[in-house]
């Protein structure tokens, strides 16, 4: 692994880290941006700050990215052709599946011939009920169903960039990874799991502002959109436990709770069974595609299906105990964003599926963890792989057509795997031996301990005597600076 990360050199006058100053791989590009940041440049007085420029990278990357889907845009989502062209998605074949297109309210469908109750969280559900809303407003089909979604999802991508370049006042050029990230290309349409990603990054985003009953209202919404955000609670609470902070922790809590019970009890005093079916779904569904367990079995390893939920959750669990050893144990406490990627980056590796698109929850996440540009690229390069592996795998899935070979896909799932666990592991070097946090050693005083931990930071444990910041021990105890975010 490369050794400790120097401090990068800046000007004094500079607001914020410079990518082109602080990070190897981004340095090394600067013949093709037109070359460094200059002497005189006027950092932080421009309309252009680094997050609109971000969210306007971001808009171009997926718009790309929709642009890729032409030929089911053109010829329709049918199999195997939208495996074939990396084009597939569950958005247009929901719509009339699940009662849509009928304008029924999901978890009140009476399913007709061809139709189920959704399985999807409550406020997913709402956010689809309202496209389908606006594409009979246009006289539309699947397709128009599909725009509609990829419009509203283009805002939620926007809020995922915004909230991410804000977490951490001195890094906003941070939420650029984010928003050129090949996978945002890839994934951002197969599901509606943006409107999770964007709750969860505000959820953190205002957490880093000292809001903790704001950042609880955005995660209790995130978790009624998705269930992944719910394992978040796991770092925040021992982090809380750690530093003194259980009183900002409670009220996390409480508003957490309100919002996911304000979205949720309508549905389940309405129809009970409708609302669980998710939650029926999920401890009912066996192994699938993506996922270590799926993997093994194509390898010949007699996986017990019986008891699969017992081994997936408990490796999940194992994984967790060793995270809160480093939550608590830890030399320093670790960054709340790296415990938080950690333990997602856990849930999608012992989980009994791994879809396609569950990259994106992790890749905000992983953005704030360990932002340097190489290590995000090669991880995205394996599930770039494992994108293209699982669609032509479909190909020939229960067909005579020719698709990918198992042992192909099994690669691209281990490649998948390997990556995000190799990612983990710089994580995890960096809590223990913070030298090489790029965050915690990009120069700025604020940034020794948890920048974008709200009020963990600087609270219940101070710098060695070697690192005391410039302004001493009494500018350490000091609250956070006020700067533009």
């Amino acid at each position: 692994m490369a050794g400790p990360v120097s401090s990068p050199p800046r000007s004094p006058e500079s607001p914020w880290v410079v990518p082109t100053q602080a990070d190897p791989t981004a340095r090394g590009a600067l013949p093709l941006l037109g070359g460094p940041v200059g002497r005189h440049a006027a950092l932080g007085r421009s309309w252009w700050t680094p997050i609109r420029v971000s969210i306007l990278a971001g808009m171009l990357v997926y718009a790309i990215g929709w642009l890729s889907k032409g030929y089911c845009l053109a010829n329709g989502f049918g199999a195997p052709q939208r495996y074939m062209y990396l084009c597939y998605s569950d958005i247009p074949v929901l719509y009339s599946a699940r009662g849509l297109a009928d304008g029924a309210f999901p978890y009140l469908l009476e399913p007709g011939a061809g139709q189920q109750v959704l399985e999807y969280p409550v406020l997913t559900g709402v956010f689809m009920y309202v496209a389908a809303w606006v594409t009979r407003l246009l006289d539309g089909d699947s397709q128009v169903f599909f725009a509609v979604n990829v419009v509203g999802m283009s805002a939620l991508l926007a809020w995922t960039i915004a909230s991410t370049g804000r977490t951490v006042a001195r890094r906003p050029w941070d939420a650029i990874m984010v928003a050129l990230a090949p996978v945002v290309a890839l994934a951002g349409f197969v599901n509606w799991d943006l409107l999770a990603v964007a709750l969860t990054a505000a959820s953190l985003s205002a957490w880093s502002r000292r809001h903790p009953a704001v950042a609880g209202l955005w995660l209790g919404l995130a978790v009624a959109a998705k269930f992944y955000p719910l394992v978040l609670i796991g770092p925040l609470v021992l982090l809380c436990w750690r530093r003194g902070q259980l009183r900002a922790l409670a009220g996390f809590l409480a508003a957490m709770a309100a919002a996911w019970l304000a979205v949720n009890l309508p549905v389940m005093v309405a129809n009970l069974e409708g609302w669980a079916r998710f939650y029926t779904f999920s401890r009912e569904r066996g192994m699938d595609f993506g996922s270590p367990w799926y993997a093994l079995s194509l390898m010949g390893v007699d996986v017990p299906r019986d008891g699969l939920n017992t081994w997936a959750t408990g490796a999940f669990l194992l994984a967790c105990a060793g995270i809160a050893w480093l939550a608590l144990r830890a030399a320093r406490p670790p960054r709340l964003a790296a415990l938080a990627f950690l333990t997602v980056g856990a849930f999608v590796l012992t989980n009994k599926v791994y879809s396609p698109q569950y990259v994106l929850w992790v890749l905000p996440l992983a953005v704030l963890a360990r932002p340097r540009w190489r290590d995000l690229l090669v991880w995205q390069a394996a599930e770039a792989a494992y994108f293209v592996g699982v669609w032509w795998f479909l190909v020939g899935y229960g067909t005579d057509d020719k698709g990918l070979h198992e042992g192909w896909y099994v690669a691209a799932t281990a490649a998948h795997w390997v990556a995000t666990a190799w990612l983990m592991a710089l994580v995890v070097r960096d809590a223990l031996a913070p030298e090489h946090d790029p965050v915690r050693s990009d120069g700025f005083d604020e940034d020794l301990d948890d920048p974008g931990g709200g009020v963990l930071d600087r609270a219940g444990w101070e710098p060695p005597v070697g690192e005391v910041p410039a302004g001493g021990r009494d500018g350490w105890a000091a609250e956070e600076p006020s700067l533009s975010r």
